[in-house]
């Protein structure tokens, strides 16, 4: 599972295919596959399901108890939507969450907090290789929320085409970095700023703001509310819909819209990783993790 950790170069199949014009239009289903498909479900923290009758995979986040996003949990991810990008028999992934009540709490504050510069340096490539490959990805994607969602969770999210959530006004998506203390780079920025737009990314951001669900839909940080049962049968459906465009044609439109995005990160990766790594490790900055923890402790207790 090491093989994503230190990694500085990217290569993206999906939207390097489409400068050569290899796509699969639709036939898909028929192909071979590239990947068996027992190979989907042997990570202990991601569940895939791939349908190869409609050609549509379910990712299924199952780390409780809240989906931390660790190191172990960012490198399966990547690892398992490089394999789907490279089976040409999927067309589709729907992400969602085993637990009940949250689709992911975010970046695990363990693998910041009190770790050395090469721990930090290593965590971060994973996170930026797994917002590369869902951003970055071909397929459809679409993301169905069916809990919380802060912070990295949200960033997730915000990767996917479409964003359906469960209408409980209890829920809440954003990214509240800065309530944590740490302020969420630019590319954090830069995909909040292509969901919702500037003026409400810069509230967001600055106010480390979590939206509950009728908030959310207000900025078009989430597309649509359904009842909470209904949030995996409704991605479904919407998949569906999105899958009758030709691949081709959906595939070079997404690239055109995302393209700037992911090359900016992939020509400041290196820089935005020494930068993290020198932010995260700032005694002050270690300081507020600490106090962070030490809240959530007594919250449990």
């Amino acid at each position: 599972m090491s093989v994503l950790r230190g990694c500085t170069k990217f290569t993206h199949p999906g939207f390097l295919s489409l400068l050569s014009g290899n796509s699969s239009h639709g036939r898909s289903c028929a192909l071979r596959y590239l990947v068996s498909k027992n190979d989907y479900s042997t990570s202990s923290k991601i569940k895939v399901d791939l349908d190869s009758s409609n050609g549509v995979a379910v990712l299924q986040f199952q780390s409780p108890p809240v989906n931390s996003l660790s190191l172990d949990f960012l490198t399966e991810f990547a690892i398992n939507l490089e394999k789907l990008e490279l089976d040409r028999s999927c067309r589709g992934v729907i992400i969602t969450s085993a637990q009940p009540k949250v689709f992911s709490a975010g970046l695990d504050i363990l693998e910041m907090y009190q770790k050395s510069p090469e721990h930090c340096a290593e965590f971060w490539k994973a996170v930026q290789e797994a917002w590369l490959k869902l951003y970055g990805s071909s397929k459809v994607t679409i993301a169905a929320i069916n809990g919380n969602s802060p912070a990295g969770g949200c960033l997730l999210a915000m990767c996917c085409d479409y964003r359906i959530m469960a209408d409980n006004p209890r829920y809440s998506i954003g990214l509240n970095e800065t309530q944590l203390g740490i302020v969420a780079p630019f590319w954090f920025k830069d995909t909040m700023l292509n969901v919702v737009g500037h003026r409400e990314t810069e509230k967001g951001l600055q106010l480390g703001l979590l939206y509950n669900t009728p908030n959310a839909l207000k900025i078009g940080l989430v597309d649509e509310l359904v009842p909470e049962d209904k949030v995996l049968s409704t991605a479904a459906e919407t998949m569906t819909k999105w899958l009758a465009i030709p691949d081709h044609a959906r595939q070079i439109s997404k690239s055109m819209m995302r393209k700037p995005t992911v090359d900016k990160l992939l020509a400041n990766r290196e820089a935005d990783t020494t930068n993290f790594v020198s932010f995260i490790t700032k005694d002050s900055i270690q300081k507020s993790l600490g106090m962070y923890m030490a809240m959530l402790k007594k919250k449990k207790s």
